[in-house]
């Protein structure tokens, strides 16, 4: 009987969705894309109606053959990657090379992998999205346009090894405009004045100084607060008002791709980039004990904070049952979507009310944990009654002085039973008083501030911003992040982005000779247009012409400019040597500084080593702060006092929690190489020298029944599983079939010392 061929993306989800689908079903995975358009030109007939010239990416060839192999064999083709524009590119790019034979193809959405989910899609399974698919055809088709046709012109003008990109850009002037308002700023001084009280009741407490003569207090100077002082010195103190309210507050929408970044960049500093991959495996699947692999969150890549009706039914249920019928509202809290969501997926949430924290805590990695807890908790407490809150606010009068102080009480915690501690906002507590009463004056406090210039945008702040101004997707925001410090225009330090010189200067170079790319409100509409395209209501190749026309007008244009190539980038530092001019160029080894007067002197700075993080951790050897560096093969973390003392931190080794399987008594770790490259070794070396480059599994051997580890290996015969135990034969394949056993491997080299 002919098997049905299911094509997912990852070997992870393979596995997942194979586990569900039983005998019937044959599950491969296409290893994500696997036709682009080419590397080595436009790829884009401009002239034909800007039709995209597609080839097979060339490490999928491979895959693609085995695919192929694998229709001829299979009564009907099912196309399962992810149900979003680029999960419908792929099916598409699937279906134009896997169609020769005529099977009937089929499109599978899964919004989340579980068992009941994967049954109830294949039971609603559709034809491709050809609108969705124009989607994606489009973008990529625009960010190809800018990307092939600016980036060589920088490349002439500025410096070599530049890019600019059609979101990237924007991203980047972002943080250009936030550098300039900042270098702009001019701090003005204030001061604020405290006076510290007590009631007839304790405890004491602190209220500021909010109107003078019935106006707004504006202390600008010292001179001005000392006057206040010495005025306030003898003054009697009298509670003129008690205003005590009460107010609610109400939880926040469960997570969508842009909050969870910026939630899990400021509680667990994770970067974008890791969020997502992190989020990924989440959904994918993870072995919980004998369950196996199993999606633990919806599909993380949405705009909708939209919530299905089984999920809200089975978490009202959990909540009533976990916490009381208090905290569960009346009816279920409904939140509304922004104009612009596309709202195709839902909310990112938990899969299973089965699958609490607490439940598969043991089987995930820490950082696994983390994030799937705050998915859990702010999709729970987004279903829980809101919070009660006794508001007070004391008015105390002092002459012609009124001061005011706020506190609160939590009446019923509400949603905030599920909200991590020192989030809720809590104000002190404060005492028992009756208006009219006197107050006696412990002490009078100036403090002296200045204001602040605008912060620098983080991670989570710059997601935030992209997302609020119509930039981007959920799923562009991690690479559009990594390009700008790939490619050094900007830098990250304590947390925050820094415009480089280069970026400053590529940003202005941008804005001047590409007025229409670089405007920020233009980007957003271009993003609409998509989601018209997607919807059906606007042609793709209408959309790529008007585009087109702008930016072929600004690079006839600018190819006129003067270059800078030769010169350098000028920059407003002197030559420490000559006193000439400092300039900018690019190199072979990345951007370096340069006096405008070579040859004659001969002054050069790198860059790269300018460029450095100083971290609060200590050098152990010589108690000077440490630094971290870009080097060759990546950032580093190393001793500030640098040659003097040549201090660098060994990147920590990840514990695995698997033994090592020479029965040693270590356990395996992940390491990381100089270069970068990831393997696993045991944690006695170097006792004990096993190390392989292999991903270990915590999974005994179903043959042989040892508590070996497999080891999931990517050979040229493609992703399997195989048995640790060096007299066991067994392999099975990433979609959970055993294959035949294979001729033992040569022992790889010694990777520890690497």
């Amino acid at each position: 009987m002919d098997k049905s061929l299911v094509i997912v993306e990852s070997p992870a989800k393979a596995k997942t969705i194979n586990k569900y689908l039983g005998a019937d079903y044959v599950v491969k995975a296409s290893m994500g894309h696997v036709r682009d358009l080419p590397k080595s030109k436009l790829g884009v007939d401009v002239e034909n109606n800007f039709a995209p010239l597609y080839e097979i990416i060339p490490e999928r060839k491979k895959v693609v053959t085995e695919l192929k192999q694998a229709a001829k064999d299979a009564s009907v083709i099912i196309l399962a990657a992810d149900p979003d524009r680029e999960g419908e590119a792929i099916c598409w790019h699937l279906k134009e090379l896997l169609d020769g034979d005529g099977k009937p193809m089929r499109r599978l959405k899964l919004h989340e992998i579980t068992e009941s989910a994967v049954q109830e899609a294949l039971r609603h399974m559709t034809e491709l999205d050809a609108h969705m698919f124009d989607a994606q055809q489009a973008r990529r088709v625009l960010d190809r346009l800018v990307g092939y046709l600016i980036s060589p012109l920088l490349w002439k003008k500025v410096a070599r090894g530049l890019s600019a990109g059609r979101v990237q850009s924007i991203a980047l002037r972002l943080v250009y405009e936030r550098e300039k308002e900042i270098r702009a700023f001019k701090p003005e001084e204030y001061w604020t004045i405290y006076a510290h009280l007590a009631a007839s009741n304790p405890p004491p407490f602190r209220a500021s100084l909010a109107k003078i003569d019935g106006k707004k207090a504006k202390v600008g100077d010292g001179t001005t607060a000392e006057s206040i002082l010495a005025d306030l010195k003898d003054a009697p103190f009298t509670l003129a008002k008690v205003n005590v309210r009460e107010k609610k507050r109400h939880p926040s929408p469960p997570y969508i791709t842009s909050t969870l970044q910026q939630d899990a960049y400021q509680r667990l500093h994770y970067p974008v980039k890791r969020t997502m991959a992190v989020a990924q495996k989440l959904y994918e699947g993870m072995a919980i004990g004998d369950r196996g692999p199993v999606g633990l969150i919806t599909y993380m890549r949405t705009d909708s904070v939209r919530v299905s009706a089984e999920a809200l039914a089975w978490a009202r249920a959990y909540i009533e049952k976990a916490y009381s019928h208090k905290h569960l509202p009346a009816k279920p809290n409904v939140y509304a979507n922004k104009s612009a969501a596309q709202d195709a997926h839902e909310a990112i949430r938990p899969t299973s009310p089965e699958l609490t924290p607490e439940a598969v805590k043991p089987f995930l990695k820490k950082e696994e944990f983390s994030l799937y807890q705050m998915v859990w908790n702010r999709f729970l407490a987004s279903q829980m009654s809101p919070a009660q809150i006794e508001e007070t606010e004391l008015e105390i009068s002092a002459k012609k002085y009124l001061f005011t102080v706020k506190g609160e009480v939590l009446k019923f915690a509400g949603f905030l039973a599920l909200t991590p501690k020192g989030e809720n906002g809590d104000k002190e507590a404060l005492p028992a008083v009756t208006a009219g009463e006197t107050l006696t004056l412990q002490s009078l406090e100036p403090k002296q501030s200045f204001t602040q210039p605008p912060a620098r945008y983080t991670e989570g702040t710059l997601v935030k911003e992209l997302e609020a101004k119509g930039i981007g997707r959920p799923s562009t925001y991690a690479p559009i992040i990594s390009t700008l410090q790939n490619r050094t225009y900007v830098v990250k330090t304590e947390g925050k982005f820094v415009p480089s010189e280069l970026g400053m200067f590529v940003t202005e170079f941008l804005i001047r000779n590409f007025p229409d790319l670089m405007e920020i409100d233009f980007t957003a509409e271009m993003e609409g247009e998509l989601d018209k395209i997607e919807e059906g209501t606007l042609e793709w190749t209408g959309s790529l012409r008007s585009f087109y026309a702008k930016l072929d007008k600004d690079l006839k244009a600018a190819a006129k400019v003067e270059s800078v190539k030769a010169t350098g980038i000028p920059l407003d530092e002197v030559c420490p040597k000559c006193g000439k001019p400092v300039v900018l160029k690019s190199g072979r080894f990345g951007s370096f500084k340069c006096c405008s007067g070579y040859p004659d002197c001969d002054f050069t700075e790198n860059m790269v080593k300018k460029e450095v993080i100083v971290l609060e951790e200590k050098c152990p050897e010589c108690g000077s702060n440490l630094v971290q560096r870009r080097g060759r093969y990546g950032l580093f973390t190393a001793c500030s006092n640098y040659p003097t003392c040549k201090y660098i931190k060994k990147k920590k080794a990840e514990d695995t929690g698997l033994a090592c399987p020479t029965d040693c008594g270590g356990t395996i770790l992940k390491r990381e190489t100089k270069r970068g490259r990831f393997f696993f070794g045991c944690s006695r070396f170097p006792k004990c020298r096993y190390a392989t480059w292999d991903e270990p599994v915590k999974q005994p051997c179903p043959k042989c029944g040892k508590p070996f580890i497999l080891r999931h290996s990517t050979k040229k015969d493609g992703t399997y599983l195989h048995c640790q135990d060096e007299a066991c034969d067994w392999r099975e394949d990433v979609a959970g079939a055993t294959i035949a056993p294979k001729a033992k491997e040569p022992a790889a080299k010694d990777a520890q010392g690497a």
